[in-house]
């Protein structure tokens, strides 16, 4: 029987560029694959025949010799060029996506030989408890952080003064081993020198073979005006190392603010309780509060109820991407006197005497609960 056009098979014109190619291959490769097709015979044999087609076209002298002269051009029976072994096989399709999912940079592939594998340090978490004055404020701070430098006996090589760090005898040096699961060669990090390329015969007694010794260092850190519990602040670059000569990685201050002893915070806005007397809520009258900025003063109408609010705008806190400050909302607590004399309690009775006399005049609420109270049981 005649064999089909190996661009028809692999459904790409003749024109296609290499990745065109592989990128078709490794679709019918992934479609037909007797470990997918276990009952298949059909797909085993669509399998061989886009593996031999592949095998054919990335190579780019066989790839020639087929366009001139067809398949008698690579079918060595045929008194052609060469046979099937090629440098594009199976493997070297689908090499690089196995690199990628173990992390590899691709191996060996087309003669080059990939280096040690290299590491992004890991980042670090810094928790840094402020007030909120401080929060509301920014300020500046510096803090201390672990960090590694380098072993000075050994000048970071991690070996024994004297001696040097060996070739891994299971990679060659290249940080990866690739191994080989049927049709597919798959990439990992070699388990000797765990993606060196080296190996240390005799460690050094400073480090123990890390070529790298814990320290702490002090950092200078800018918070901002208006920073929340919870934000964090990054300070790029000051993580741990990278390994084989990886970037290192990134600190991030955790910002937690403290209880405050009168304001609760709520986004950009405060809140706080206010405490006033009988007599001055029932009179009115000016009174001072607190923010965090100073004292403000306003005055609060005759007759206000406990758990009226009263909100002063923008004396609350101007938020990291606000353009403007919060409200501050002050709630009325109105205070019961305790420990009262004689004399105290006498003009109370009297007061009170006074006023209920006076009916809803001057307690519109006791009156309005008492009506409800008798509905209810009527």
């Amino acid at each position: 029987m005649a064999k089909r056009d190996f661009y028809e098979i692999l459904g790409v014109a003749k024109n296609a560029s290499d990745e065109e190619i592989k990128k078709s291959y490794r679709k019918l490769a992934m479609k037909h694959h007797p470990d997918r097709n276990p009952d298949s015979k059909g797909a085993e044999d669509k399998f061989k025949e886009a593996k031999e087609a592949y095998e054919m076209l990335s190579d780019p002298q066989k790839r020639e010799a087929y366009d001139r002269y067809g398949h008698a051009g690579v079918d060595p029976n045929m008194g052609g060029g060469g046979g099937g072994g090629g440098s594009g096989g199976f493997a070297d399709a689908f090499g690089d996506i196995f690199g990628d999912i173990f992390g590899g940079g691709g191996g060996q592939r087309g003669g080059r030989s990939a280096g040690p594998q290299v590491y992004r340090g890991a980042d670090l978490r810094y928790n840094l408890e402020i007030t909120l004055e401080q929060a509301a404020h920014g300020f500046d701070t510096t803090i201390r952080v672990p960090s590694w430098d380098a072993c000075e006996p050994c000048h970071g090589s991690g070996a024994k003064p004297g001696t040097e760090p060996v070739t891994c005898p299971t990679c060659g040096g290249h940080g990866q081993v690739r191994m080989q699961q049927g049709f597919f060669s798959i990439q990992q990090t070699c388990p000797k020198c765990h993606g060196s390329g080296k190996v240390i015969a005799e460690p050094c007694a400073s480090c123990a073979g890390a070529g790298r010794i814990k320290r702490n260092k002090t950092l200078e850190v800018k918070i901002p005006e208006g920073i929340d519990d919870g934000m964090r602040i990054r300070s790029s670059g000051n993580g741990e190392p990278g390994m084989n000569g990886g970037p290192p990685g990134d600190l991030y201050v955790e910002i937690h603010i403290k209880q405050h002893g009168v304001f609760q915070r709520d986004g950009d806005d405060l809140h706080c309780e206010m405490p006033i007397s009988f007599a001055k809520a029932a009179l009115g009258g000016e009174i001072e509060v607190p923010t965090l900025n100073g004292k403000v003063s306003f005055t609060i109408p005759e007759g206000t109820q406990s758990s009226k609010t009263f909100r002063l705008r923008s004396k609350g806190i101007k938020g990291v991407r606000s353009g403007y400050a919060g409200d501050l909302f002050c709630h009325v607590v109105v205070e019961t006197p305790v420990k009262l004399s004689d004399r105290q309690k006498e003009l109370l009775r009297d007061f009170d005497l006074l006023t209920t006399e006076g009916g809803a005049k001057h307690n519109p609420q006791t009156k309005s609960w008492k009506d409800k109270v008798k509905e209810f049981f009527e």
